[in-house]
C-alpha cells in the first residue's frame, strides 16, 4: 500500500458526501501532501475524477478492493 499523511474514511457515505469530506480534508492539508480518501460509493469514482481534472491536486493511484474504493490524492500547491 501506497503510503499517505492522512486518511479520510468516508465509507457508508453516499454522493455527494465523498466528495464534499475530501474537499474538506484537502483545504486542511498542506500542499504536496497525500490524502487516502476510502469510499464505498462507485459514483465517487466518477466524481473524484471529475473535480480533480478541474482543480491542482493530482490522483496518483485508484484501486477497488471489494466494494471499497480507494484514492491516493496529492494536494496540488494553490
Amino acid at each position: 500500500m501506497l503510503e499517505y499523511d492522512e486518511k479520510l474514511d468516508a465509507s457508508g457515505y453516499a454522493c455527494p458526501l465523498p466528495l464534499l469530506k475530501m474537499k474538506q480534508r484537502l483545504n486542511s492539508m498542506p500542499s504536496s501532501a497525500i490524502l487516502l480518501v476510502i469510499t464505498t460509493d462507485s459514483a465517487s469514482v466518477r466524481d473524484f475524477s471529475v473535480f480533480l481534472k478541474q482543480v491542482e491536486h493530482s490522483l496518483i493511484k485508484q484501486e477497488e478492493v471489494n466494494r471499497e474504493y480507494r484514492f491516493w490524492i496529492r494536494k496540488g500547491s494553490k
